[in-house]
């Protein structure tokens, strides 16, 4: 078979050039999947994972995306870390990660749940507005001295526009103004993100959409407009369920369901994971 990424690695084997994959040996992938539709039961709860915090990263994609776009001893950079998930799942996975988080109280929680001697060696806590100049100027130095000049991949999960507040903060993209605010600001984000990416490498958005003023509102595919906007081309749209990641939902199922036949719309049971290449 031919494959135009490949190259073959010091134990003369056949890989990608940005993945630890084996070609020879792909048949021996069932743990990766290639389908463009994830149904995944529940959230992962193992290896250091828990559901501490309301609308957090899934596990499952970060361990898949990882594996599929990075190599042992990577950098991922995650503009957005919240509860630190993607970090937890880079030490597991023995990738490297500069974790961006605005609210520095969220910085010293994650910090307190990370292997102390993975800290600083191999995952750096980068407290800052990923949207700034200044936060990327963070980001380079972090980059620095891990000897490096640019990351490997890059995660973005940012807040869904205003649909879960989580934060006072004026520079939360909770707290834009409106669906236009929060792309300008998105959009900052996602050229800091390309700027820090090496050529040939990925960005995966985690991303769904809203419904405001009883209609829908494309938030997902917008922003997938903006990435492509700030230099990134469209690799994969994945839809992944998220049945099970919300608290509590359960006890008002029946009231959305009610909703849902009296207003018309259907519940959103879906996000988003689309995959870009620089």
């Amino acid at each position: 078979m031919n494959c135009y990424n490949c190259r073959v690695n010091k134990r003369g084997k056949r890989i990608l050039g940005y993945s630890d994959i084996d070609l020879e040996n792909w048949r021996d992938y069932d743990n990766i999947s290639t389908d463009s539709l994830w149904i995944l039961g529940s959230r992962g709860n193992s290896n250091g994972h828990k559901f501490d915090y309301h609308g957090n990263f899934i596990p499952q994609i970060a361990n898949q995306t990882f594996l599929r776009y990075t190599q042992e001893d990577d950098i991922v950079i995650d503009w957005f870390l919240g509860s630190g998930t993607s970090a937890i799942e880079a030490v597991n996975l023995n990738r490297r990660m500069i974790g961006v988080e605005l609210k520095p109280d969220l910085v010293e929680y994650v910090r307190g749940k990370l292997p102390e001697d993975a800290l600083e060696s191999r995952i750096k806590l980068v407290q800052g507005d990923s949207t700034t100049s200044e936060t990327l100027d963070k980001v380079r130095l972090a980059l620095s001295e891990m000897g490096a000049k640019k990351a490997q991949l890059a995660v973005l999960h940012p807040p869904y526009a205003d649909i879960i507040k989580f934060s006072e903060l004026e520079s939360d993209l909770s707290n834009c103004s409106s669906t236009e605010a929060f792309l300008d600001s998105f959009q900052l984000v996602a050229q800091n993100a390309y700027d820090t990416l090496e050529p040939g490498r990925f960005a995966v958005l985690v991303i769904g959409d809203k419904y405001s003023k009883g209609e829908l509102d494309p938030l997902g595919f917008k922003c997938m407009q903006r990435m492509n906007d700030a230099g990134f081309k469209t690799k994969s749209i994945i839809v992944k369920n998220i049945e099970g990641n919300e608290i509590a939902k359960g006890k008002n199922n029946n009231l959305w369901r009610y909703r849902a036949l009296a207003g018309g719309f259907y519940i959103f049971k879906h996000e988003y994971v689309m995959v870009f290449f620089k």
